[in-house]
């Protein structure tokens, strides 16, 4: 069975201004989506899931699903702050989505074969597609706890803008032993990359040290994971307005207690995407480059 794709694309670019989702970067109006939807076609995956926020529902599959018709099957499923285990209420006043591994929860009734998960605006290049597609191609029938996760060096996932949010990770022997995610990481006056640990101290990280860029490879066992930590995590930060379950806080949860194990892929390619909207030229100025070479054919869909 080929792997699924699934794109978290429920976020709004608050930072970017507006829904960069549907924003169209390359020289015929394709979005970062267009691309990865394209090579994941390429390196193997047989379906693709959306999940995204109902309001946007027409708009999403008026310029985005319509154009994959005919070229991959896809899925649409929705995520709220109101989507919560029985016995939760979402309070009042949460406004901010839950994160990204309750996006990913959104999944477990349309998934039911290993799956890729990535985020909808970072372009991870067409080789992290290809080795994530051989590894969840190659797991045996019924695995469970045998993840993974394609890893990029810090240094090639920076934004000259701001800061940005990554899982930075340590492992050994090719695999995953923890990953937190620092949400401020950033270049300091010296040109070093820092982040700010929980108590604002700025902590220097090597540019080649291994982060995720949330592309992750799961088995669908992790959606009953998701759902029993998540009614941990709900009864004790609810209240919190702005906490979020993130994936790097469950997967961290499961390889420390022995319970799954994730492999780092190591890939070619190399990531950028748009974090702010200074950041915009130069992603249209790398996709017409690529078009240009012939990497990308001038109709893709």
């Amino acid at each position: 069975m080929k792997p699924t794709l699934f794109v978290l694309a429920a976020g709004m670019g608050s930072r970017y201004g507006g829904l960069k989702q549907l924003d169209g970067l390359g020289p015929h109006g394709e979005t970062i989506m267009d691309y990865s939807i394209y090579d994941a076609i390429h390196a193997g995956f047989g379906k693709v899931v959306f999940v995204i926020r109902k309001d946007f529902e027409d708009d999403f599959r008026k310029k985005i699903l319509s154009k994959y018709e005919g070229h991959i099957p896809v899925a649409v499923v929705f995520q709220s702050v109101q989507d919560l285990p029985e016995g939760f209420t979402c309070p009042p006043e949460r406004k901010k989505p839950w994160g990204t591994n309750h996006a990913l929860m959104m999944g477990k009734d349309v998934i039911n074969e290993p799956f890729a998960i990535i985020n909808s605006d970072d372009y991870y290049g067409r080789n992290s597609f290809e080795v994530m597609a051989r590894e969840l191609s190659n797991l045996p029938e019924g695995s469970k706890g045998n993840y993974s996760m394609v890893g990029f060096s810090v240094g090639n996932t920076m934004s000259k803008s701001g800061s940005v949010s990554r899982g930075v990770c340590e492992t050994r022997d090719g695999y995953l032993t923890a990953v937190v995610e620092r949400t401020k990481i950033e270049y300091d006056e010296n040109h070093d990359i820092v982040y700010l640990d929980d108590n604002g101290k700025p902590v220097h990280l090597e540019p080649d040290t291994p982060v995720s860029m949330n592309f992750w490879g799961f088995t669908p066992d992790y959606f009953k994971y998701s759902e029993d930590y998540f009614v941990q995590f709900l009864k004790e930060h609810i209240n919190e307005p702005k906490s979020e379950f993130f994936i790097p806080t469950l997967v961290s949860k499961l390889v420390s207690e022995g319970t799954a194990r994730v492999k780092v892929l190591k890939t070619e390619s190399k990531w950028f995407g748009v974090t702010y909207s200074a950041d915009r030229q130069g992603v249209v100025d790398k996709f017409a480059q690529l078009h240009k070479s012939g990497f990308y054919p001038d109709n893709m869909f």
